[in-house]
């Protein structure tokens, strides 16, 4: 890995720390920061390099450091009902790491890249709450649009920030 592939790593790790902490705890799912700067990281990465970062903040928070949401850490967040969503952020970055630099690619892989993080948080919370049903009102339906914002959001800010870094 080069010096400057390393540096951004680190800088992506650090922002994904940081969108952690951005949080607005609504019921047994928190609303954070981490979705956007999972596409964001994506959108700015190869996917080797995304995947990379979220693997990286995954093992910071696994060995205690509190960098998960509301400053925790633990590989209990793994194994509780939030860690489906934890567990699909290297996934997700990965696949948003394919995308093109354009609109419509981004916005594709975005969503697939969504769809990622929603199937293994659903699954596990759905798993923890014993409840398919419930998962999906309490883990999917208040958050798929606010996500699905970020995602957008995502999307414009690397156009933007790509564009100016490129020129």
């Amino acid at each position: 890995m080069k010096t400057k592939e390393l540096a951004l790593v680190a800088l992506f790790v650090t922002l994904t720390i940081v969108g952690a902490q951005i949080s607005i705890p609504i019921g047994t799912v928190p609303i954070t920061l981490q979705v956007l700067m999972i596409f964001i990281t994506g959108y700015f990465l190869k996917p080797f390099y995304a995947f990379l970062v979220q693997v990286i903040y995954l093992a910071l928070g696994i060995i205690g450091l509190p960098v998960f949401a509301g400053f925790s850490g633990g590989i209990v967040h793994l194994f509780g009902p939030t860690g489906g969503y934890l567990m699909a952020f290297p996934v997700a970055a990965l696949i948003v790491g394919f995308s093109k630099k354009d609109y419509f690619s981004m916005l594709i892989y975005g969503i697939l890249g969504l769809a990622i993080i929603y199937l293994f948080g659903f699954s596990v919370l759905a798993y923890h709450l014993k409840s398919f049903s419930k998962a999906f009102f309490v883990g999917v339906l208040p958050f798929i649009g606010i996500d699905f914002v970020k995602m957008v959001l995502a999307v414009v800010i690397s156009k933007r920030v790509l564009k100016v870094v490129e020129a």
